[in-house]
């Protein structure tokens, strides 16, 4: 009896001893297999992640967003793979003197790698990933773009006016001549909205003087991430409505109204709707502002003279001219009244003409023979530098006249405002009314009229 408990105990304590010692006996003894699982599991690890980085390049191709597990995947990976590169060349060098190994060494490495292997392992089953990364709403061309915005007087007034405003009141207006920038200036609004965080959605669109419904909501809804699930307009409005009343703070940016307007046709919730939403609408005429009950008011004034001046001279290259040959563009730039745009399109028609004193007396002389070409009420002092700009027009090469692209120019104005323009159109057109008869074949014209609308977008 005694016998047998002796021997139930010896042999319990040497079980335990054996389950003790058997790891470490293990990284003397099967130090060949675990060597082999280890470089299994990390080649493994090289292999899955370039998969997925593979997978992410290609969502961030397609401008998606990443999840973050799969962000924090791939650095957890990176990590491991950095931190085991070390083991992996101890491996390389045991093996090149497996004639004498050090047993110590092998032992050390063998423990490394047993501990190792687990983590590789366990990352590798978390590593599958049904998607990569989801489509998110866009941000808006208008605010990722440079927007050419001159600091002038009245630019930054007015850009302060709105900024303040829009802490206190719902509807803003900005009224002003054409060609004065409030485009541009609602443009530099947006961004400044975006890069100091002021709202968690910022979508700008043209109302123009006979507004796309369909097209406006499109916008809107790729900035929102809506994907319609109807199709009349009053379906899409409610869905851009309920669609927007979920995101907290919204700027809406309605360029160029013409008229008063109901938002709500199109979708826009605003006052008691969504206390949320801020309107900051640009247009010509003070009434418009008055009559969409526009909070505060804010008129966009003309250049000074002296800020009209340095804004021509820099878009025409007039650095280190003679004074008296600036005097004289500078009084052709005081024919651009102020105007931005006026003084950029008439700079950029006459850049690159090597005008000398008399070719801009000559210009100067233009200008004021435009006589009879404004109509104060709507368009102010504009049309008289852009038909001078339109005089400058000049043929592109050999096979284009001037009257070719003049005629480019003119066919292109026949198409909606702010509406794309498509090009095998605009070359029917074209051929309709003769242009480019030095071109013989279709191929051609198409050719000539890809030259004439470089020129044109060069000019302007």
């Amino acid at each position: 009896m005694a016998e047998s408990l002796a021997s139930a105990a010896v042999e319990n304590v040497t079980n335990q001893a054996m389950e003790c010692a058997s790891p470490y006996l293990r990284y003397f003894f099967c130090y060949g297999e675990i060597v082999q699982d280890f470089t299994n599991q990390r080649n493994a690890l090289i292999l899955r992640k370039q998969r997925l980085d593979t997978r992410v390049d290609e969502a961030n191709r397609q401008i998606e967003v990443i999840y973050e597990d799969v962000e924090h995947w791939l650095k957890r990976a990176e990590k491991e793979l950095e931190e085991t590169q070390n083991l992996q060349d101890e491996i390389d060098r045991v093996k090149c003197f497996k004639w004498c190994p050090q047993w110590g060494w092998r032992y050390c490495l063998s423990k490394k790698l047993a501990e190792k292997t687990p983590i590789i392992s366990k990352l590798l089953q978390t590593s599958n990933f049904a998607q990569v990364g989801y489509r998110g709403s866009l941000q808006g061309i208008e605010f990722i773009t440079s927007t050419h915005f001159m600091d002038s007087k009245s630019s930054k007034s007015a850009l302060n006016q709105i900024m303040e405003a829009m802490k206190a009141v719902n509807m803003i207006g900005l009224y002003g001549m054409p060609g004065v920038g409030k485009t541009t200036l609602a443009q530099e609004v947006g961004k400044h909205a975006g890069d100091q965080k002021l709202f968690d959605k910022v979508v700008m669109f043209t109302m123009s003087q006979n507004p796309n419904i369909n097209n406006i909501q499109d916008k809107v809804a790729d900035v929102f991430g809506l994907k319609f699930q109807t199709s009349s307009r009053e379906g899409r409005a409610e869905e851009v409505f309920k669609s927007m009343q979920r995101v907290n703070k919204i700027l809406v940016i309605v360029d160029d109204l013409w008229e008063e307007f109901e938002l709500k046709i199109i979708g826009i919730p605003y006052g008691d709707d969504h206390n949320g939403c801020k309107i900051l609408l640009t247009t010509r005429h003070q009434q418009v502002c008055t009559k969409m009950n526009c909070q505060k008011e804010i008129q966009l004034g003309i250049l000074s003279e002296d800020e009209a001046w340095v804004l021509f001279r820099d878009q025409a290259g007039l650095e280190g001219n003679s004074s008296a040959l600036n005097n004289e563009a500078k009084e052709v730039a005081a024919q651009c009244k102020g105007l931005p745009l006026a003084i950029v399109v008439v700079a950029k028609a006459l850049k690159g003409e090597s005008l000398d004193l008399n070719g801009w007396r000559a210009v100067n002389q233009r200008f004021k023979d435009s006589r009879h070409l404004d109509n104060e009420e709507v368009l102010g002092d504009v049309l008289k530098p852009l038909k001078l700009s339109y005089d400058y027009l000049k043929k592109g090469n050999s096979q284009m006249t001037e009257n070719d692209i003049q005629m480019c120019f003119l066919l292109s104005s026949l198409f909606p405002e702010d509406s794309e323009i498509p090009i095998e159109i605009l070359i029917m057109c074209g051929i309709g009314v003769g242009l480019f008869p030095n071109a013989n074949s279709i191929e051609d014209k198409r050719n000539e009229m890809v030259v004439a609308f470089k020129k044109l977008q060069k000019s302007g």
